[in-house]
């Protein structure tokens, strides 16, 4: 009769707690977290820009290669010196190069890029000479100097704050430059003159800040390649300033025949400036 009661007594205690945790709300499943990928600004990129280039003041340096042209240098009546100035917005441009950030998100990053820039300026400068002994009217001379185009093969190194970066840059700069000078003798007849054109080198350097546009920014209107078909993972705008230097180039300036005259000089050319680019780069994937 006891065990009877026992068991009846144990039964209805395991109905009734399993009653119980029938009425229990049923456990959730643990909430699975995707992970937000992190920008890295690893990976190749091609774009295109324009620009703005002005000078620093070139100078214009003559020297006479005779007793005689000497002379009328140091009498002022060809000057020693003269400053060209230039500035102009170039047409257009572009490059393409190689980024490798070390650390997704914000860390280091280091590249390569090679550019170009259609420049086409041109700068005519006219100056008046003291008048020869005796006389009263000047001697005229008028330098021009044009750099048609500038192409820049520069390392860089930065660091990237998530989707901003900062770099410096630097490395070759080459550009076709072409330099005029005419000398006049007081009756305005060209009596002496002297051009040169060719390929000059030298170096650049600069620095530039970029952004990557988020994929749900209202920027990437700005992202014309979608609707040409180009794929990439990221569109970038960029401002960049460099300064070149070409060096110098002598230019003999010799007479034409065209007035009396005897000698030759010797007017040596310096190109320098500075170039600041606004564009934007499409980056694709890396190695």
């Amino acid at each position: 009769m006891i065990k009877k009661l026992l068991l009846a007594t144990a039964a209805t205690a395991f109905f009734a707690s399993a009653a119980s945790a029938a009425d229990l709300p049923r456990r959730a499943p643990p909430p699975v977290f995707t992970q937000i990928p992190v920008f890295t600004w690893t990976g190749f990129f091609a774009g295109i820009d324009t620009a703005y280039t002005f000078t620093d003041r070139q100078r214009i340096t003559t020297v006479g290669n005779t007793a005689v042209t000497e002379g009328n240098v140091v009498a002022g009546r060809r000057l020693r010196t003269v400053t060209n100035e230039q500035d102009g917005i170039a047409n257009i441009g572009g490059g393409f190069g190689y980024n490798y950030q070390f650390t997704p998100g914000s860390g280091f990053v280091v590249g390569v890029a090679a550019n170009w820039s259609w420049t086409d300026i041109h700068k005519n400068t006219f100056v008046l000479g003291a008048p020869l002994a005796g006389g009263v009217l000047p001697n005229p001379a008028a330098y021009r100097q044009s750099l048609e185009w500038l192409g820049t093969a520069t390392g860089r190194l930065g660091y990237a704050f998530d989707r901003f970066l900062v770099y410096g840059t630097g490395g070759f700069a080459y550009g076709q430059v072409q330099y005029d000078a005419n000398f006049y003798n007081p009756g305005l007849a060209l009596q002496f003159a002297g051009r040169e054109t060719g390929l000059e080198t030298g170096y650049a350097y600069g620095g530039g800040i970029e952004y990557a546009i988020p994929t749900d920014s209202f920027l990437n209107r700005f992202a014309i390649g979608n609707y040409i078909g180009i794929k990439s993972e990221a569109v970038t705008l960029k401002v960049e300033y460099l300064h070149y230097d070409l060096g110098s180039r002598n230019v003999t300036v010799g007479l034409t025949g065209l007035a009396a005259g005897a000698g030759s000089y010797t007017s040596r050319f310096r190109t320098e400036g500075n170039i600041v680019k606004a564009g934007f780069n499409y980056k694709f994937s890396g190695l």
